[in-house]
């Protein structure tokens, strides 16, 4: 696949133009209709690119991304989220270790008394999926979500083993900052975290900002170049997904019909494993403050980076590693080294800290490709930037 690069706009500092060079590539020869980059190092911002269409659906073009375009994250919401739930444990709230049923006895049915708040950012409480899929209008209502999911028999013993709560994620951890807090997941993360950072984040995008919001749509990823062969999943996980009755299905199914995430509606509702809104830079803003320490204190935050699940997803199928609420680097969810968290959103989106290189690192898109975690566009950005700090290191040396 081969077209002439769209308008991109924005700026890099020295150094790191070879960044500018992926986010061309990626429209050129991945498939990118419209997407935007941000990267800090140290506290400064060195990235901050954007082009192609704000609306992946559009026939004609659509409207152009800007500087203010923001997108659905998918999953990317995920650490977003988690970051609100341990501000609250930071402030002595809540304990993460003592059961969720403490704060929300409804919860603690069927072998759940003793699940804690640690293992539900952990993906380790056992509940992946529901028995029923609950309507998009049940998932944005604020109450059939959460009833459902303390209803909800574990899958597995909570505790014993890991997978990945893809949506159900939602009820858990937005129920739990309720009933702790008094106020909503998206309430508190706007009126603690993004307002003071001045970052166009949010989980439930206010009306004045919808118009502000591009439109996804699926794409098809291009032919392999030079006659290479195409990536495909491997049969296990393929199978997974074919089948209705698989965990892997049911936890990506959990709302059914799929809902239009273009819908106004949806972009309301308050789905903190979902329907975060950002700009690149805002959701930049928001790693760079929490990996320097200006969001959660210096032990929290490194509870959060600490590997609390690894080894095989009973959901995703693949060896994964988490902390609390955060994907870690692995070869399942690569980063920019060992020390980086954060998360992928499935369909393209990734954006994570790394404290060790002083980095942060967000990337949103509007075209959703298959995959959860390890998006080709994102990864050529991924080693763009790995590759600029490596050339600035061997200056120095």
């Amino acid at each position: 696949m081969r077209s002439d690069p769209p308008n991109i706009q924005g700026t890099t500092t020295a150094g790191f133009e070879v960044v500018r060079q992926a986010f061309e590539a990626n429209f050129t020869q991945r498939g990118e209709r419209g997407a935007a980059v941000a990267v800090y190092r140290d506290g400064l911002p060195v990235v901050d690119l954007w082009g192609g269409t704000a609306d992946a659906d559009a026939v004609g073009g659509g409207r152009p991304w800007t500087a203010r375009t923001a997108q659905v994250l998918r999953s990317a919401t995920k650490g977003v989220s988690a970051t609100v739930l341990l501000l609250l444990a930071d402030r002595g709230l809540i304990d993460l270790d003592a059961p969720v049923a403490d704060h929300w006895p409804e919860f603690g049915v069927h072998g759940k008394g003793r699940v804690t708040a640690r293992q539900l950012l952990a993906h380790r409480a056992g509940l992946a999926a529901l028995d029923e899929p609950l309507t998009a209008a049940q998932a944005c209502d604020g109450r059939s979500g959460p009833a459902a999911v303390a209803a909800q028999r574990p899958w597995w013993e909570p505790g014993t083993a890991h997978g990945y709560h893809a949506q159900t994620y939602s009820w858990l951890i937005g129920e739990l900052v309720r009933r702790v807090d008094g106020r909503t997941l998206g309430t508190v993360l706007a009126e603690e975290i993004a307002e003071l950072l001045a970052a166009d984040l949010w989980i439930g995008v206010p009306p004045d900002r919808q118009d502000r919001v591009g439109r996804i749509a699926p794409v098809e990823p291009p032919p392999p170049r030079g006659g290479a062969p195409r990536v495909r999943p491997r049969r296990e996980v393929a199978e997974a997904y074919a089948d209705p009755a698989s965990l892997t299905r049911r936890a990506f199914g959990t709302v059914s019909p799929a809902p239009d995430e273009n819908a106004s509606a949806w972009r309301a509702a308050e789905l903190p494993a979902s329907s975060g809104i950002a700009t690149a830079r805002g959701l930049a803003d928001f790693y760079a403050a929490l990996g320097a320490g200006r969001i959660l204190g210096r032990r929290m935050l490194a509870q959060a980076r600490t590997e609390h699940s690894s080894g095989p997803d009973r959901v995703l199928l693949a060896k994964t590693r988490f902390g609390l609420g955060f994907m870690l680097h692995s070869p399942a969810a690569p980063m920019s080294s060992p020390a980086a968290f954060g998360h992928p959103g499935r369909g393209g989106s990734l954006a994570f800290a790394d404290p060790e290189l002083g980095l942060a690192f967000a990337y949103v898109t509007n075209g959703m490709r298959p995959g959860v975690t390890s998006d080709p566009r994102a990864q050529s950005l991924v080693r763009a930037v790995r590759q600029c700090l490596e050339a600035k290191a061997a200056v120095a040396a």
